[in-house]
Parts: C-alpha cells; sequence; structure tokens
C-alpha cells in the first residue's frame, strides 16, 4: 500500500523529498525513515552497491514501507529485473537519451511480452504467498524514471514523456553542463533544457524531477515545475552536520 500510495502522490505532483542514498547499510535505511523523507534512492549507477548489499537494505526499507527507488548502473533488462525483484519501488535509468532507449526500459520493468520475466517467489511478490493475478496487478505500483542527461534526451523529451510505462522525468544538470561544454549548472544551455523538460513531463501528465544540492535550492527549481527532489546524499548530510559541530567547537 505504501509503494501504491507513493506512485499517486508522485503522479498527483506532491512535493516530495527524497535524497539519493550512497552507504550501502541497512542501519542507515532505518535512520533516515526517520527523518521525515519521503523517499530514498539507492545510487547503484555510482556507489558501491552490490547485490547482497542491495537486498538487505531493500528488505529494511520494504519491511519500513519506506518507498526506495534504485538508480541502476545501466538500463539492460537484468539490471532492471534485479531492483524490482528485490523488492525496489521504482527505478531511476540514467543516459536515457532517445525514444527508443525509453521504450526498452519501460517494456523492460513491466510485465508483458518480451518484458519483465515473472516470479512468484521474489521478495517483491510476497515470497511465494500470493495468487499470479494478485501480483500481476501490483505492476501498477512500479515505477520508471528516464535520467534526461543528454542534448539528445533533451530534443526527444516530449516523445519520451508520452511514452506509456515512463512516470517521470529526471533533468541531470551536472551531465548536461558536461555535455553542453559549461560549468554553471543553474543558466544558459541547462536552464533552458530543463524548461523544456519540464513543460514535456507536464503536457503528458509525468513527475518531474531533478537533483537539488540543497534545500535552499527549493524555491527556484519549484518554480520550473520541480515536484520531486532528489536533495544531496546522506554523505552531504553528515558531513554537514559533522563540520558545524566541529566549526563551533574549534571557535571555542
Amino acid at each position: 500500500m505504501a509503494d501504491a500510495s507513493f506512485k499517486t502522490r508522485m503522479l498527483a505532483g506532491e512535493i516530495l523529498a527524497g535524497t539519493f542514498f550512497k552507504t550501502p547499510a541497512h542501519e542507515l535505511v532505518e535512520v533516515l525513515h526517520l527523518s521525515g523523507l519521503d523517499f530514498l534512492c539507492f545510487d547503484a549507477e555510482h556507489a558501491p552497491f552490490d547485490r547482497g548489499r542491495m537486498d538487505a537494505c531493500l528488505a529494511v526499507a520494504r519491511a519500513l514501507g519506506f518507498p526506495t527507488l534504485i538508480r541502476v548502473p545501466t538500463g539492460t533488462p537484468s539490471e532492471i529485473l534485479k531492483a524490482l525483484d528485490a523488492g525496489a519501488t521504482g527505478i531511476v535509468v540514467p543516459h536515457v537519451n532517445s525514444v527508443e532507449k525509453a521504450r526498452s526500459i519501460a517494456k523492460a520493468a513491466h510485465f508483458g511480452h518480451g518484458g519483465r520475466g515473472y516470479a512468484g517467489s521474489t521478495r517483491w511478490a510476497g515470497y511465494a504467498t500470493r495468487t499470479m493475478p494478485d501480483v500481476l496487478a501490483q505492476d501498477a505500483e512500479t515505477i520508471v524514471i528516464a535520467q534526461i542527461e543528454e542534448p539528445e534526451g533533451v530534443e526527444a523529451a516530449e516523445e519520451i514523456a508520452a511514452l506509456p510505462g515512463i512516470d517521470g522525468l529526471f533533468v541531470g544538470p551536472a551531465d548536461l553542463a558536461v555535455c553542453y561544454g559549461v560549468t554553471d549548472q543553474s543558466t544558459g544551455p541547462v536552464r533552458d533544457a530543463m524548461v523544456h523538460v519540464g513543460q514535456a513531463a507536464a503536457k503528458h501528465g509525468k513527475a518531474f524531477m531533478t537533483f537539488a544540492p540543497s534545500a535552499a535550492a527549493g524555491p527556484d527549481l519549484r518554480s520550473l515545475g520541480v515536484t520531486m527532489f532528489f536533495v544531496a546524499s546522506e554523505h552531504a548530510f553528515m558531513l554537514q552536520g559533522a563540520r558545524v559541530t566541529a566549526k563551533a567547537l574549534h571557535e571555542l
């Protein structure tokens, strides 16, 4: 039920706050569940998540009813299947730079001919305690987010947003800045790209989201139509708190 309501909230445009989760430790999932954040996004693209540690973290998240997305390292069917079978609420797929790639990840994440492989014995399916119709109906809860971080993806954003099975568009400002040959992510071509992708998402009723370095960036990003904020990471939160404490004591 938590996963079903999370997708409903996301598509309704409710403001949702989460963070990238970089440390594959289930204890930290428990701690962050107490924070008031709406979701976590395990960063299996850039952080050291092996299958075992991802499984342990997802077990805790699922038990707590804490919505959890996985940023998979690639959009291959095998990576998508591993994340979803282990209990993820949904996936964030990096480098979606064409309609064809978006269509392929949507297909791989959902049941159907040539799509997600069926297994009733997974955590996601309830370890063989539920009927096949019940498990298949749960497919509607799965979230698929396409990360737009190349100019080609920006150009194809409206077609990508129009695809059934794609639930949200995530603008990756850092990679876009690299592609455009700039270092300022808040102006110029990156800003224009965010506006374009946001308009595409809104036109087709899809969620619009991006990375925010801190809550201070929220009002500006909200003005672009962003409703789902991936704020920093638990690494950044720990450093911020530790630095404030160390500075205060060193100044005594």
